[in-house]
Order: C-alpha cells, then structure tokens, then sequence
C-alpha cells in the first residue's frame, strides 16, 4: 500500500548520518523510531539570535549574537580535588566587557579557539555576575568570516536526557530534506478557501519558524498538516473496514 517513493522515510533513523545506536534509542524514546517521525516532531519553540548589540547595550537575560574581541585568558588553576573553577575569558568592544565562562572545556582548546587579539562571534544568554557581564558556555562561536553561517533563528524540539539541541535539529533537518514533493490530494477548493500550502511547503514552513507566532497551532502550515493527519487516519480505517 506504501508507495516506494516513501521507503526511504521508514528507515530506522540511525541510517541518518551522525545518529549511531545510542543516540538512535534516545531519538526513539523523544520523537520515535523511524525517519518519518522526526517529520512530525514539530518544534515547540524558537531561538532569535538576530539580536546582535553592543557589549555595552546587551542586557542579563536576553540572549544575544555579539562581535567582541578577545582581551585575556583567565585559565582555571589546577586543583588537587573539588570543583575545578570555571575558565574566564574576557572579551569586549568599545562600549564595554563581557566575560565567556567555560565549565568543563580544556586550556589548549579553548586558546585555540579565542586567539588573544582576534575577533570572534559569540552567541548565547547573557548573564550578570559580580557586577558584570558574563556569558556562560555561548551556544555559537565563530569567526566574522563565519557569521553567515549561524543560524537568525533557530527552532527548538522536545529532547530526553542524553540528547543535545544541535544533534535533534542535525537529525530533524537530515529528515526534511529527505522528503519527497508528491502530488496535491486535497480537494482544491479546500486547499483555496484554507490558503493553505501544499504539504511539503507546509512540512518546510512548520520547521522553520522565524517568530513565536509561527509556532501557533492555527497556522496555515500546522492546520495543513493536522489535516492530512486526520485524512490519512481515516482513509486507513476505510480502507481496513473495506477488507474485512
């Protein structure tokens, strides 16, 4: 009954690249088994880094995208037993000084990454501490050259212990485009009245909001794909009544 067009989507997902067995068990236990599911596994949430102040204008609490340059390294002493004090780096521009916090990185990684004297991208929640700035473990590091790589606006989906946001989205993207354009199998003039996309411009739009408004259930791409869930059910019951 399942078109041949559409194998490739009930594959396992560990055929995705990067998603092993352990990762492919925590993938089944968040969204399911198979490569389809990860389609269905719509995000619940965005991430804007558009936001992109001066140090001196980023305010506690928001998350911001920031072009500072590396000042100084403030290394964790080394310890005998307890807890191993964070890594400090301290960074700014013209307008101020924020400080990148790392928990649990190396030294020699860590220098590599912020060369004292170069500009680097960071993104992440800017927080306060001891009176300044501080920006604990960014989301995003990258070079100026780099910036155009990172993601404006990133969508967030449901995780499970053991599973990191960027391997979800790495795997969640891989499945997109995995997905076939098929001919349209609504009636037209629902499709009209409804202005609603076709299903895989839906698929595409449902996982790539830009504004938490977009995340609505009522959307024209959710209500689209609700739909096709429902007519799928039950066109799948009808067609088991009409066997037996």
């Amino acid at each position: 009954m399942r078109p041949s067009i559409l194998f490739p989507l009930f594959a396992p997902v560990t055929r995705l690249a990067g998603i092993g067995p352990r990762i492919g068990e925590l993938m089944a236990r968040a969204a399911g088994e198979k490569i389809v599911d990860l389609l269905w596994h719509l995000p619940s949430s965005i991430v804007d880094r558009r936001h992109s102040p001066s140090v001196g204008d980023a305010k506690p609490g928001e998350i911001a995208t920031l072009t500072v340059r590396v000042l100084k390294h403030e290394p964790s002493p080394p310890i005998r037993s307890g807890r191993k004090p964070p890594y400090r780096i301290v960074c700014g521009d013209e307008t101020g000084f924020i400080t990148v916090v790392f928990f649990s990185a190396k030294n020699d990684y860590l220098m590599k990454q912020f060369p004292v004297g170069e500009i680097r991208i960071v993104s992440g929640r800017v927080d306060e501490y001891g009176g300044g700035k501080q920006m604990p473990h960014p989301d995003y590091v990258g070079t100026l050259e780099q910036k155009s790589e990172l993601a404006a606006v990133e969508p967030v989906y449901r995780l499970t212990e053991g599973l990191t946001p960027r391997i979800m989205r790495k795997a969640v993207s891989a499945a997109v485009a995995m997905a076939p354009k098929l001919p349209e199998w609504a009636d037209p003039r629902l499709v009209e009245r409804q202005k609603w996309p076709d299903w895989h411009a839906a698929l595409l739009a449902a996982h790539a909001p830009q504004l938490a408004d977009d995340l609505a259930p009522n959307t024209a791409p959710r209500t689209r794909l609700a739909y096709d869930e429902v007519l799928a059910g039950q066109i799948a019951l009808r067609l088991v009544r009409h066997q037996q």
